[in-house]
């Protein structure tokens, strides 16, 4: 057998601690396991949070999308029954303050029964995350008619007259829809690799399944009506989608990761079609945002650390306040 030799210092270490092992007592043991705990664990030690022994990274990642949940929960519930969390289930707020502009929205029964499906979904989601982990107060969300217009002029790169007003009608009002759940779809597409505790990947999972239905029921709607006018305006309910997706790409800045309801055959599912009810990679596999790439596009301006949008005092968590 070879033998290795050990550097002096670490020829002393052990001899200590070998003596100490030896001399007597279950004290003299406890301390030996510390030791060797502390001179080969101690990375793994640190890399955990005191909380229910979940990975510091884990939790963060699971925190952060608490702010697309808060955003989408007041939307839809606002949209659908012109009342929010405040109102509903003012618990899961956390005493975070009240959103701005949110109102109900004039929707058709079908849509209105559609839309209040996702807002109870979402307090679900809120409840989940915050059951796990120690979750925030919701951010302060700017949920006005302005913030949305501003929005849609950006992505035509002018302004739209009269403004977009996302609660006028049912069109209007998934057209507004068709910017939530897709950010928060590719951000838990993104972190589910990055993960490592199992109960949190199972969350993720679960959270990343219903948003995934969430946009593809907005979709559908939208693409049953995607050669429809958005009235007053002389654009169709298509290339509204194609607008806001290239928008969210310019503000994510990290190439393709979105598409709207039509797209150039060489970028379809296949077969030479246009038509793309779902977005999806050459693959047909979900695109993927960090939580850098979600900031710059819900902040409105393409910066990861200027709050804006959505969001004027910036998200929360360790994760989105550690660039303000």
């Amino acid at each position: 057998m070879h033998v290795h030799e050990l550097p002096l210092h670490d020829l002393q270490a052990v001899n200590h601690i070998s003596s100490m092992a030896f001399s007597t007592s279950a004290a003299s043991t406890t301390a030996l396991i510390t030791i060797l705990l502390l001179l080969h664990g101690s990375s793994s030690i640190a890399a955990t949070s005191v909380s229910g022994g979940l990975p510091q990274s884990d939790v963060d990642l699971l925190e952060f999308p608490l702010n697309l949940e808060y955003l989408e929960a007041e939307f839809f519930s606002w949209g659908a029954m012109g009342r929010g969390l405040d109102s509903i289930e003012p618990s899961l707020t956390k005493d975070g303050p009240s959103p701005v502009g949110a109102r109900k929205a004039k929707l058709s029964p079908l849509v209105q029964d559609i839309i209040t499906q996702f807002a109870y979904q979402e307090f679900g989601h809120l409840r989940a995350i915050e059951s796990t982990v120690p979750g925030f107060p919701r951010p302060l969300l700017n949920l006005s008619s302005s913030n949305f217009a501003t929005i849609m002029n950006d992505a035509f790169e002018r302004p739209l007259v009269p403004p977009f007003n996302p609660y006028a009608n049912d069109i209007n009002y998934l057209l507004a829809s068709y910017v939530l759940p897709y950010i928060g779809l590719t951000g838990y597409v993104g972190a589910a690799p990055r993960l490592q505790d199992p109960t949190i990947k199972a969350i993720v999972a679960g959270l990343l399944g219903v948003e995934a239905g969430q946009d593809a029921v907005i979709r559908a709607l939208l693409y049953e009506r995607a050669q429809q006018k958005v009235l007053p305006y002389d654009f169709t309910v298509a290339e509204f989608t194609v607008k806001i997706s290239s928008l969210r790409d310019k503000l994510g800045d990290d190439g393709l990761k979105d598409e709207g309801l039509i797209v150039p055959p060489s970028e379809s599912a296949g077969g030479g079609i246009i038509g793309n009810i779902l977005a999806g990679d050459k693959y047909s596999l979900a695109f993927n945002r960090t939580p850098e790439e979600i900031l710059r596009i819900v902040y409105g301006n393409g910066e990861v650390n200027v709050p804006g949008g959505f969001y004027p005092k910036g998200a929360n968590g360790r994760i989105a306040q550690s660039y303000l």
